[in-house]
């Protein structure tokens, strides 16, 4: 099989595309071969060795992708050859074809196409856990989101506003600030040094994927609010005093997304809840960005850039 490799860490020079041997599966197992896989930042901190990375001769990065089943293990069952099945968490996923535990098969529903299935995953499915299992937040109350327009927070955007959540954010450029007004927020806001003084209002709830922003968010949300980490894309948050979320009776919440995907009945219902927002037209997304395989160093590159207002796929052709 076709994959895209590394044996060494680095950057995208690194990165070699050709032959490897292909996954024997194990009997609780289905290979799958590819069609979409599925690019965030965490490939490129596993590239650099900043990352955990599953061990492998070479290397092989990646974790999420849409394919087709083509070999079935001797425990399976339920599933047959040629369905198409959705993966969020399954190492090696740079390559033609994967192993797949059946216990992280996702089956796709029908009036989700591939593209728009692939380009959804990990990223609905973290919008998901955030809006309700962290927030639980009420219809009526007021949302802001760090980050409005990045992979996630487009989605948190969008499904908020669905849930009958009054949103607003912050966003890096005025092309991605129009985009969210698109999506249906409220008030979108540039990361300049003054945007915070911009502000009037606080807010029920923010969502912090930056990190280096946690202090900020703290100070945006009201007193009884909440403020949603789930990761630190732009750096590390500074450390929070405890005393001071009393006194003013905000709360933290954070979680592991991977606690709540506990089991193969956990993804399915949490992907046909995601896929319903965009069955019913609730949910837009931007057309994915799509690399051929063979040119994955130009599809790290151009995440790395910054460029890019949507997710980033790479194609088995």
């Amino acid at each position: 099989m076709k994959a895209l490799y590394f044996d060494h860490f680095g950057d995208n020079s690194v990165l070699q595309y050709g032959d490897l041997p292909v996954p024997q599966i194990t009997a609780d197992e289905v290979l799958v071969k590819m069609k979409y896989i599925g690019l965030n930042f965490a490939d490129i901190y596993r590239r650099k060795g900043n990352y955990h990375l599953e061990p492998h001769l070479p290397y092989i990065n990646g974790y999420e992708g849409l394919g087709t089943i083509v070999k079935l293990g001797e425990n399976v069952t339920e599933l047959k050859c040629g369905e198409r099945i959705l993966f969020v968490d399954v190492p090696l996923a740079n390559a033609e074809l994967v192993a797949v535990p059946l216990t992280h098969v996702i089956k796709v529903p029908p009036e989700i196409d591939d593209k728009l299935a692939a380009a959804i995953g990990l990223q609905g499915l973290t919008a998901d856990f955030l809006a309700h299992d962290l927030a639980q937040s009420q219809p009526g109350e007021r949302a802001f989101i760090q980050g409005i327009s990045g992979g996630v927070g487009q989605i948190l955007l969008q499904m908020l506003t669905a849930d009958g959540i009054q949103v607003s954010g912050v966003t890096s450029t005025r092309k991605k600030q129009e985009l969210a007004f698109k999506q249906g927020a409220s008030h979108v806001y540039l990361r300049t040094d003054q945007w915070a003084e911009q502000l009037c209002d606080t807010f029920a709830t923010v969502f912090d994927g930056v990190g280096s922003t946690l202090k900020q968010s703290l100070a945006l949300a009201k007193h009884k609010g909440q403020v949603v980490f789930f990761g630190m894309a732009g750096g590390n948050p500074t450390k929070v005093d405890p005393l001071a979320l009393l006194e003013h009776s905000k709360s933290i919440l954070t979680g592991d997304l991977w606690d709540y995907l506990s089991s193969r009945s956990e993804r399915q219902s949490r992907f046909e809840r995601l896929a319903s927002y965009f069955i019913s037209q609730k949910i837009v997304i931007n057309e994915p960005q799509c690399f051929p395989l063979s040119e994955g160093q130009k599809a790290y590159a151009f995440l790395e850039s910054g460029s890019s207002n949507g997710k980033i796929l790479m194609e088995c052709r």
